[in-house]
């Protein structure tokens, strides 16, 4: 562990502010601590970085998951029920003025899906969805589900025995 020492002059940390940031983004940092130092007009912020040595700083891209691609990984039947509860999500994020993610991530909806949620329970048994959302939108995603399943069992049936008439 390495330290590095900083100050950053209260009336103008444009220059010395640059510097801080351009340390960090290259380095791992453990730990930052940082003091304001009032000396009337040469005030200023003393900043002690903690950092690894040897180890660059996380990039963006090594911290995002890759994306999925659900039409390829659900059958066609359930890709479209995943696009209905997407359709419904931006809905109800957008009335609730909140951002989609907010409501459910596209991974618990294709889990929703592919596990044929059916109740309250059942979603809760997704990974991140707790008991807070779903009160909030469980009731219409469930009712959403269900109508998709009774609607394709209908379907599936009609094609299976058709009427005699």
């Amino acid at each position: 562990m390495k330290y590095k020492f900083f100050a950053i002059p209260a009336r103008n940390p444009d220059g010395a502010e640059d510097s801080l940031n351009s340390f960090c983004s290259q380095h791992r940092i453990s730990f930052v601590e940082k003091h304001l130092v009032a000396d009337g007009v040469n005030s200023f912020w003393s900043i002690c970085v903690t950092w690894l040595e040897g180890e660059e700083a996380p990039s963006a891209s090594s911290q995002k998951k890759p994306t999925v691609d659900y039409k390829q990984v659900l059958s066609e039947e359930d890709f479209a029920l995943y696009l209905e509860l997407r359709n419904l999500r931006k809905e109800l994020a957008d009335s609730h003025s909140v951002p989609p993610y907010a409501l459910f991530t596209n991974e618990q909806l294709a889990i929703m899906v592919q596990q044929r949620i059916n109740s309250k329970a059942a979603l809760q048994t997704v990974p991140g969805v707790g008991k807070s959302r779903v009160e909030k939108y469980g009731d219409v995603f469930l009712r959403k589900l269900c109508e998709f399943w009774v609607r394709d069992l209908s379907a599936n049936k009609d094609e299976t025995h058709p009427d005699q008439s």
